[in-house]
């Protein structure tokens, strides 16, 4: 079909604004010094995707000190000028984009950096840092009021760093949303061990210093790396199903209530493999510390850190974030109910698993433990607000959301959207509308007043 004239200049015209849009967007620019995110906004960096980090870290108990390399590859979502990382308080000394040296400043947490060229779209680039310096733990009203972060022990460092410490000890796209593999080198004095993510690679003595080499071959969020260093009885062998583990226990730590920490981690690793998929990652495992000044356990991929002897309730929370968290990780941290009501749902399974309580009595039991006044309902569990994102709403709440979920779609239903889900986003990030899709999806229901009630809502649900 023929065109007219005018029809031909409109067609022109759409054409070159098409053409204008398309320039502006990849005109060269300076990359964005944060994904966004409304808790951490300057947390994760934009116009560039990481891929591997090569982590090099040497420390000294001694004195604390951190001297750290890490190589970062990384492909350019836009052409890019310039872009951020994110690292806090320690010394930068060089830094070079694709072997060249590269000029930076900083600014508070930030790093800007200026490759000697553009970075085009769409090209894959790496970045190395030199650093060094005493890394400090962070505090405050987000983690129980506790330390987390890079926390020096009386041998070594325990490393637990949600939701924001992970660029405390290397420079980083320190935001979840941003995964990628990594190859973690520690340097330690001879006579500790250095655990860290995924297998071990190797270890071998360096004059005084033991350098142990950890692959981490699945991608993983910043957040959830570590590099722990002290004095470990370690135990490895394979599940009964056949998965690798390997547990590091501080000896001067006693059992508490009678846990076999191996024993239950290997346990757990194979039943959660049954309800919620295959397991993601090459080796399960824990690392047992002496850290009292940290109140809390992290789901460290593949080996969870807990900072004393846990009980088993406490083991089995931290092994089903695995798969809620490690490998489906929140798209924002607003999403953390994803992670926590999952995992605490967790533990009422497997008390059922165990018979010594079924879910719907845990759901009962923590329902009423809280009158309607307590302020535990004052919170809306979809977005927790920053200071109050682990408050125990989110984990307890988010835990009754989905017992009341599995209550509306039948048992059936409710065991198959659990793989289901970690099937779909394995090794990537999803938030609490893809969660609610899936449900219906699944259950064939339409599910927005189990929603609304459980996590939108603020107040004591009328059950």
């Amino acid at each position: 079909m023929a065109l007219s004239r005018s029809a031909r200049l409109g067609t022109l015209a759409a054409a070159a604004a098409s053409f204008l849009v398309i320039a502006a967007s990849s005109a060269p620019s300076p990359g964005a010094d944060g994904i966004g995110d409304s808790y951490f906004p300057q947390l994760g960096n934009g116009g560039f995707d990481a891929r591997h980090y090569a982590l090099d870290v040497a420390y000294d108990p001694g004195s604390g000190r951190l001297d750290g390399r890490t190589t970062i590859s990384a492909r350019a979502t836009r052409s890019l000028t310039s872009f951020d990382l994110d690292l806090q308080k320690l010394d930068v000394t060089r830094i070079e984009v694709n072997g060249r040296r590269a000029a930076f400043t900083r600014e508070g947490d930030e790093i800007r950096i200026t490759p000697r060229g553009v970075l085009p779209r769409g090209r894959d680039f790496t970045v190395t840092v030199t650093y060094g310096g005493v890394p400090e733990p962070l505090g405050g009203p987000i983690v129980f009021g506790s330390q987390y972060g890079w926390m020096k022990t009386a041998d070594g460092v325990f490393v637990a760093c949600e939701p924001n410490a992970a660029s405390t000890w290397f420079p980083s796209s320190d935001h979840p949303s941003d995964k990628a593999t990594y190859d973690i080198r520690i340097k330690a004095p001879k006579g500790l061990t250095a655990v860290s993510n995924g297998r071990l690679v190797s270890a071998y003595d360096e004059g005084g210093r033991t350098v142990t080499h950890w692959r981490e071959s699945r991608p993983m969020a910043t957040y959830l790396a570590t590099a722990t260093i002290g004095r470990f009885d370690v135990r490895t062998g394979r599940t009964p199903s056949g998965i690798p583990i390997y547990v590091a226990i501080d000896p001067s730590l006693e059992s508490g209530e009678n846990v076999d920490v191996y024993a239950v981690t290997a346990e757990a690793t194979d039943y959660w493999s049954q309800i919620f998929g295959p397991y993601p990652f090459e080796e399960t495992g824990a690392i047992v510390d002496d850290m009292p000044e940290a109140g809390f356990s992290l789901e460290v991929q593949s080996k969870p850190a807990y900072s004393a002897v846990r009980n088993e309730t406490t083991i089995v929370h931290e092994l089903a974030h695995q798969w809620f968290g490690d490998s489906v990780s929140v798209e924002r941290w607003k999403d953390i109910w994803l992670n926590e009501g999952f995992a605490t749902y967790a533990q009422w399974l497997w008390a059922e698993h165990k018979g010594t309580r079924s879910a719907h009595d845990s759901f009962l039991a923590a329902y009423n433990a809280r009158p309607a006044e307590s302020a535990f309902w004052q919170i809306q569990v979809a977005d927790p607000q920053r200071d109050t994102m682990f408050a125990s709403a989110v984990y307890q709440r988010g835990a009754m959301a989905l017992q009341a979920l599995r209550e509306r779609i039948g048992d059936t239903a409710f065991f198959r959207l659990l793989p289901a889900w970690t099937r779909l986003h394995r090794y990537g990030n999803a938030n609490t509308g893809d969660f609610v899709r899936l449900a219906e999806q699944v259950s064939g229901r339409q599910l927005d007043d189990v929603f609304q009630k459980w996590i939108y809502s603020t107040g004591k649900p009328v059950l």
